[in-house]
């Protein structure tokens, strides 16, 4: 299956012609684009906002190209808590709308994209029965200062009003308060002084680099005249013209490649900036100079620690640090997930977890957890992100808003398009952000809503079988149409939603399905069906966002090289160009990420 094939994205544009790139890969796509020299819309930027309203505009027959200098959804898409949350905390600044979006998103996501989002029992350590009142009236009228020991009243008061957030298209059970004692016979290693637990239910994103892909593909499915490009940068805006070059090339239908250095040329009747922590950048280049951002960084790390994820049991722990600052830690792919600081910072090309910021984490959880150890050595893996939110002079970034906004700069001069930047947000108001934005394209195009996408599957969600029941009915079905054992089967759902039928059918040449050295329950016939399909263009686009081998700990330096084989073979990669890319995984995954290979 190529990359603009059937993604399960409704209403797809039917074929006007045999010229038409409809059926096309990316490359026959951008080559028709560059032929006729107009688009609707052009993305800028393709992380989780970006992709987004790409496949919100596809859906309603707009002609729309999404481009990213670096990977889809590589900046700061692939580095969040893997959280769908409502964002309790925001009720303490009376964030009450966004509470209320974020809630609802999370339900439809819970619904849409069950593949990847699952609930999150949480669990809140409380410390005492009534502090914390008047702090928290204070930032709700405005007080620059963080609430400090939230007790047993406010936290009640404020699960309370998020559970009333959180009925529309309700999934998961309301919250409930624990006592001392009960709290610690689930967890004795927690601190001795909590006075009781608060347990509510968010939700988790176990592959949120794919959801970032998936919906660009069922972006592309749902329209032909609609084209994506990573590994692409903006050279050039003269007059109303934007021309990008492409530093690898679109994907063929082969799983070649066109020549690196491709260039071509579209105007577009709106550009749409969705580059997050690099939007004024963006529009500068554009000729809007812009001072939009004032973005924060969030580190995490990921720990060994099969004490601490046994005695979890799928319950993430959601604290407030010695500072005043909410933590969290929980269960990710059998790891534990620590985060996240929250630190003023605006250079996200060269972001990494810095020592203090480690040292900070750790502290935190000792300070909770105090009946375990925790130090360095468990590191197994870190990531940090610029978080792109709007210029604030907030002198606590958690006090920053994490709602959105689009302005729109209106033509001007020599350019005669608008330019619409996306601000802010937070990953799981991506949709009705994309929704809001994409009434706004289409007003301007003079256009209606055809469709909605607030029931619209994502990728591997459409059909995805939620019940045990359809499950197994599910991997019978798909057992007799790839001849795939049902255990691998089972694996490669979990992992793809029900996009893992054409890859348990790929069989790339020579391959008998065998698992990959050190990781096991990855098989090299996937990895092979990945760089064929999947707009791979690096190495490390393999290893960190189309599969968990990475941020799961569980890449050795057999595997790395096996990937890269692998790559090599289906990509036509010469031998200086696989060791060239060798060195630049483990570059990355050693100094920007800790990993040890």
């Amino acid at each position: 299956m190529s990359p603009s094939g059937d993604a399960g994205a409704s209403d797809p544009v039917s074929d006007p012609g045999a010229s038409d790139p409809g059926s096309a890969d990316p490359i026959d796509r951008l080559a028709f684009m560059n032929k006729t020299g107009d688009v609707d819309v052009v993305i800028l930027g393709a992380g989780i906002n970006g992709a987004g309203l790409f496949r919100d505009l596809c859906a309603q027959g707009v002609s729309c190209l999404i481009v990213d200098k670096g990977d889809f959804g590589s900046g700061t898409s692939a580095a969040p808590s893997r959280l769908i949350h409502g964002g309790l905390k925001y009720l303490e600044t009376g964030e009450f709308g966004l509470v209320a979006q974020s809630t609802l998103e999370r339900n439809l996501l819970l619904k849409n994209a069950p593949h990847y989002v699952s609930p999150l029992p949480t669990i809140i350590p409380i410390f005492s029965w009534s502090k914390g009142m008047w702090a928290a009236l204070r930032t709700l009228l405005g007080s620059t200062s963080a609430p400090r020991s939230r007790g047993a009243v406010l936290i009640k008061i404020g699960l309370t009003i998020y559970d009333f957030y959180g009925s529309r298209h309700r999934v998961m059970p309301r919250h409930r308060l624990v006592g001392r004692r009960r709290a610690l016979s689930e967890i004795p290693a927690l601190t001795r002084s909590i006075v009781a637990t608060g347990i509510y239910y968010d939700a988790k994103i176990s592959h949120p680099e794919r959801l970032v892909l998936e919906l660009i593909t069922d972006g592309l499915a749902a329209n032909a005249l609609a084209a994506a490009a990573n590994y692409t940068t903006l050279v050039s805006s003269s007059n109303g013209v934007l021309t990008f070059q492409s530093k690898g090339g679109g994907q063929s239908k082969d799983g070649g490649r066109s020549e690196n250095g491709a260039v071509f040329a579209v105007r577009p009747k709106l550009v749409v900036n969705a580059a997050g922590p690099w939007i004024d950048d963006v529009n500068a280049s554009l000729g809007a100079p812009s001072k939009m951002i004032g973005g924060t960084k969030g580190s995490h790390i990921l720990l060994k620690h099969d004490e601490l994820v046994r005695s979890l049991a799928g319950r993430m722990l959601y604290f407030e640090a010695d500072d005043g600052r909410i933590c969290l830690v929980y269960d990710y792919l059998g790891l534990a997930l620590v985060g996240s600081t929250d630190i003023q910072a605006d250079s996200p090309d060269t972001v990494r977890c810095e020592p203090q910021e480690i040292d900070y984490l750790l502290e935190s959880v000792r300070a909770l957890i105090p009946g375990m150890s925790f130090g360095r050595d468990q590191i197994v893996y870190a990531y940090s992100g610029i978080r792109p939110l709007p210029a604030s002079d907030a002198s606590v970034p958690g006090l920053i808003s994490r709602d959105h906004s689009a302005p729109v700069v209106e033509p001007e001069g020599s350019r005669p398009f608008p330019i619409i930047s996306l601000v802010g947000g937070k990953w799981t108001t991506f949709r009705g952000f994309a929704e809001e934005v994409a009434d706004t394209v289409l007003d301007r195009l003079g256009r209606g809503r055809k469709v909605t996408t607030r029931s619209m599957p994502i990728g591997g969600g459409k059909g995805f079988p939620t019940e045990p029941a359809a499950r197994a009915a599910w991997l019978a079905d798909a057992r007799s149409a790839s001849g795939a054992d049902e255990r691998r089967l089972d694996q490669l759902l979990s992992r793809y939603g029900t996009k893992a039928l054409p890859i348990a059918r790929h069989q790339s040449s020579g391959d008998n399905e065998d698992r990959l050295p050190g990781a096991s329950d990855y098989g090299t016939s996937e990895i092979d069906y990945i760089v064929r399909n999947e707009f791979v263009e690096h190495l490390a686009d393999i290893v960190m966002r189309r599969t968990t081998l990475a941020i799961g700990g569980s890449l050795t330096m057999s595997d790395l090289k096996q990937i890269a084989a692998i790559a090599g073979r289906a990509r036509n990669w010469d031998p200086q160009r696989m060791s060239d890319e060798l060195d630049a995984a483990v570059a990355q995954l050693s100094d920007r990420n800790l990993m040890r290979l």
